[in-house]
């Protein structure tokens, strides 16, 4: 199978950089169009309205999506040095996985490569998997890379 567009979410672990790497190789070899995307996560079990009455939280936000610009432009740089169509893409206020699949849809993308830090057991159960809920849920391909 061809595919012509890849969508890669990051964040600021290593492991996200693990998949630029590997959608960067798959890009140059398909000559494929890339979008980088990064989600701003609210925390679930807040309710959003309580973001706008927290002036901490909303500094929070205000820096987080600042390094996710900065992040952003840095790996896109990467793509375009190897001629490669990139574009990049923040989400905000939606769970990561919501906001990754929401992403896949509007850019239609075919497939999408992320990575998994691999936890498993309790860890798992408590933190949960952004990855396993992006390939339970997608409707299209998943490429995880897990480091």
């Amino acid at each position: 199978m061809t595919y012509k567009h890849i969508l890669v979410p990051v964040d600021e672990s290593p492991i996200s950089y693990a998949a630029v790497e590997q959608a960067l190789s798959l890009a140059q070899a398909l000559h494929c169009q890339v979008t980088i995307t990064s989600v701003i996560a609210v925390d679930p079990f807040v309710g959003v309205d309580f973001y706008k009455v927290a002036p901490a939280i909303t500094d929070y936000f205000i820096q987080a999506e600042k390094n996710a610009q900065l992040r952003l432009a840095e790996i896109k740089q990467s793509f375009i040095r190897d001629s490669i169509d990139v574009d990049t893409k923040i989400i905000r206020g939606v769970s990561p996985a919501e906001g990754i699949i929401h992403v896949a849809d509007e850019v239609g993308a075919d497939l999408i490569i992320m990575g998994s830090h691999g936890r498993t057991g309790f860890k798992k159960l408590v933190l949960g998997s952004v990855a396993q809920a992006v390939l339970t849920q997608s409707p299209i391909p998943v490429l995880i890379i897990k480091v």
